[in-house]
């Protein structure tokens, strides 16, 4: 084709070769099928369109090269054009994408790699999208189930491992994301039973040899055991256990001795100069037979135990020598030693504090070396002068635990760590020995160089003398105190300490270094000591003198408590205008305590006489629990008197069998009970043991009549309150009331003060208890009779009449106007007085 054709004038025109006008209309064009093409000046170009290109991938070409433009396969082309989850479509000269299944897209429906779409899911992860006509529902996959999470619904892993045994016995479930598995527990495999697996127990034991040839496999669930032969332990071999020879495993185990494989196990043959106390597979300790280092003052001062320490001796070196304890036998020795003891005691005066000390020091040693010779678990023996429990472990294995050696006078507490010593030095056996004497501590009284006292304090032994001995060696200083119950030989309420004989204080002497009162009481004091060597404990008793400030205030005390109740008596008893039931519960107050300290004052003391004493105890007993009683009534009486308004007074039968029938009941359920109750060392009254019988019925009646009292304010404020109150008998009652509480305060703050009263140290408490004690009626006489103006008038009336008897007048004992007696009648019946 021409690319410019001359025109008119000799101007030649470009042609435009791409003008399709000018060609057929089945011609595509001078390119071609799915080519574009471009002019220019003279001459023109083909591109094939959006979607194509040539074979040679040539841009541009012409039309005379033959080229043709064919469509580009995108989709196989470029993998993942679409982005995911989603699908392509080739089309000519183009391509289209759409969401696959169970995605939806972002944006148009049908788009291309340009659009920026997104195909997201339908339904969330672990579920499955299930297309239904007009709609579509999302299933969870298995393992799985659906829940609601903020406003939308999601697909949740469901924890199979909550089922109860969903694995069976003997397997842990463990839970995974959509699924399970069940994992045996050692010592079991799986197995399928039926349609299911289950854990079934290995039997470990149908391996060949597993525990070796000295020793029987025995199977259990899920595990297994070996039992060695005799002579033969566990020891790892490889990665099991196997039974092998103890002798060649554990080298030490014989100590200072040869071990040896025999039928029954192995045996210890010890060296010379050790032995394993007839244990033959014990280990071989040092066999010390010098028990004592001064043999000749044993000698010369107690022959019976130095024969019985030579025999120990000699044939402890023979059993040393032949490595066998049959020499030796502690059962027949053990006897022998408790004969001498009694033998010694009985006719022997330790005059001298040495020979005390090589006494027990004798004991303690021989004691000490024949416990492991003897029989275990342990024995316990009686002699007449001598009591001896004693408690023996053999074996490996060291003991634990608390032990308790008792007798009827003594009692030990020892942990059995402290009997055997350190781990590292056990000999494979532990011995306890706790031995009593009587009568010894009467040859021990007055050395007491190692116990500081008091001032002109007098001390005694008050126990049974104890030796104790273990066979651990290192008891110098323990960590845990041993506890040490003593029985007192008198039973008084003193001061106690507890001592142990030390032979360091020139030449021996009681000493308190390392021992405490842990408890004490009348009847025995437990003692805490941290050490055991040449160890004896009894107890020190200081006999504390009554201070004389404290007599003095006793006496002064009673005796004006004595004269103020005798006036009280009188003034209730012989004044008829004011007698009324409330006075009469006054008067037999009054009584009460005016017979209860002229009893004190006269036989408190009086203890030469025990039957007597008893009896001064009992009469204190009944008219001290008497006087409360009498105030309880007072209590009830006044409440009467505000909520029963009529008829508020108790007859006089009833008054009498309360305030004086209740503490007889009480006092003889006591006497019959317990009649050594009654009287103690230094006093006429109640022991410790039965002082509860006193402070019981006291605690219940001021709890009593605290609920009255209470009560009794209650309804008074009630009825002040009231529209219309009888002020003057509401006056009345609210005194009443007053001095009764006040009555109360006194009587039961005194004998607050005389429960601390029995702590020998509270010198304070014994003070206050003794000003409170004594005053008592003093107190009684001032609210009472001062603080009442009525009784005052009638006072101020008598001296009137005996100041002036010029005057003719009537005495108001026996004698009462009659408009008083009219006044006072009609009060009766409410059981107000005119006070």
């Amino acid at each position: 084709m021409q690319a410019r054709i001359c025109q008119d004038k000799g101007v030649c025109v470009d042609v435009d070769e791409c003008n399709e006008e000018e060609y057929d209309d089945e011609f595509l064009g001078p390119c071609g099928e799915n080519a574009n093409c471009f002019n220019m000046e003279g001459s023109f170009y083909c591109q094939c369109k959006k979607g194509f290109r040539t074979l040679t991938n040539s841009v541009n070409f012409t039309a005379a090269s033959s080229e043709t433009c064919s469509d580009i396969h995108e989709c196989s082309e470029e993998k993942g054009i679409c982005g995911p989850n989603s699908a392509c479509v080739n089309t000519v000269g183009d391509y289209i994408c759409f969401c696959e299944n169970g995605f939806a897209s972002s944006g148009k429906a049908e788009f291309r790699k340009s659009d920026n779409v997104f195909c997201t899911e339908i339904c969330e992860k672990n579920a499955t999208c299930k297309n239904s006509e007009g709609s579509y529902s999302c299933v969870c996959d298995e393992g799985f189930v659906m829940s609601l999470s903020g406003n939308r619904e999601q697909c949740e892993d469901v924890d199979e491992c909550l089922e109860k045994d969903i694995c069976g016995k003997n397997a842990t479930c463990k839970n995974s994301e959509g699924s399970y598995s069940c994992v045996c527990d050692e010592g079991f495999e799986m197995s399928l039973s039926g349609n299911r697996e289950q854990c079934k127990a290995i039997n470990e034991c149908l391996k060949e040899n597993i525990c070796g040839k000295n020793g029987t496999c025995v199977n259990s669930d899920g595990s297994y055991s070996c039992v060695c032969d005799e002579g033969f332990v566990l020891s790892l071999s490889g990665n099991r256990k196997q039974c092998e020879d103890i002798c060649v495993i554990n080298n030490t185990i014989c100590g200072n001795g040869t071990c040896h494989h025999g039928d029954s196990g192995h045996y210890c043959a010890c060296h010379s100069g050790f032995s394993n106390y007839g244990n033959v597979q014990a280990r071989c300790t040092a066999l010390k037979c010098e028990v004592l280092g001064n043999k000749t003052s044993a000698e010369k001062d107690f022959s019976p135990a130095y024969d019985l320490m030579m025999e120990v001796t000699n044939k402890c070196k023979q059993t040393a020598e032949s490595q066998t304890s049959s020499i030796l036998n502690g059962d027949e020795l053990l006897e022998k030693l408790l004969s001498v003891i009694d033998q010694v005691l009985s006719g022997q005066s330790f005059h001298c504090k040495r020979k005390v000390s090589t006494f027990l020091d004798t004991v303690e040693g021989i004691l000490g070396l024949i416990a492991p010779f003897t029989t275990p678990p342990g024995q316990k023996k009686s002699f007449n002068l001598t009591d001896l429990e004693l408690h023996l472990h053999k074996g490996s294995n060291m003991p634990q635990g608390k032990v308790t050696l008792s007798m009827p006078d003594t009692k030990l507490d020892i942990q059995m760590e402290t009997v055997a010593g350190a781990s590292s030095q056990y000999p494979d056996f532990a011995a306890v020995a706790l031995l009593s004497y009587r009568g010894l501590e009467n040859a021990t009284n007055g050395f007491f160089e190692g116990v500081k006292k008091e001032d002109k304090e007098k001390i005694e032994i008050n126990s049974r003398i104890v030796t104790i001995t273990v066979t651990n060696q290192n008891t110098n200083q323990l960590e845990e105190p041993v506890l040490i119950t003593l029985n007192h030989l008198k039973q008084l309420n003193r001061s106690t300490r507890c001592v142990f004989w030390d032979s360091s204080i020139n030449g021996g002497a009681w000493s308190t270094r390392g021992c405490q009162v842990k408890e004490s009481n009348p009847n025995y004091t437990v003692c805490a000591c941290h050490h055991l060597s040449s160890f004896a404990v009894l107890m020190a008793l200081t006999d504390v003198e009554d201070i004389f400030e404290l007599k003095l205030i006793t006496w002064v005390g009673l005796s004006l408590s004595l004269i103020c109740l005798f006036i009280c008596i009188l003034t209730f008893g012989l004044i008829r205008s004011i007698q009324s039931p409330r006075n009469k519960i006054h008067l037999h107050l009054c009584i009460s305590l005016f017979l209860a300290y002229a009893i004190f004052l006269i036989g408190i003391s009086r203890t030469e006489n025990k039957v007597g004493c008893a009896v001064f105890a009992g009469l204190l007993h009944f008219f001290f629990l008497a006087s409360f009683c009498w105030m309880c009534l007072e209590g009830i009486q006044l409440f009467r008197m505000v909520v029963l308004v009529f008829n508020a007074s108790f007859r006089t039968v009833y008054l009498m069998a309360a305030g004086y029938g209740v503490p007889a009941v009480i006092v003889s359920i006591s006497a019959l009970a317990n009649a050594k109750g009654y009287g103690t060392e230094r006093y006429c009254w109640l022991n410790l043991d039965s002082i509860w019988t006193f402070f019981g019925p006291v605690c219940i009646i001021l709890f009593v009549n605290i609920i009255f009292f209470l009560i009794t304010v209650w309804k008074l404020a009630q009825k002040f309150s009231s529209l219309n109150p009888d002020l003057d008998k509401l006056q009345k009652i609210k005194t009443f009331t007053i001095t009764a509480v006040a009555q109360l305060c006194l009587l039961g703050i005194m004998w607050i003060f005389g429960c601390f009263q029995f702590e020998e140290k509270s010198i304070t408490m014994s003070y206050l208890f003794t000003i409170f004690a004594s005053l008592q009626g003093v107190f009684l006489f001032v609210m009472h009779c001062l603080c009442s103006k009525q009784v005052r008038d009638e006072y101020r009336n008598i001296l009137s009449r005996c100041c002036a008897p010029q005057k003719k007048a009537y005495s108001e004992f026996g004698y009462t106007h009659s408009s008083k007696t009219t006044g006072s009648k009609s009060t009766h019946d409410t059981g107000e007085s005119n006070m």
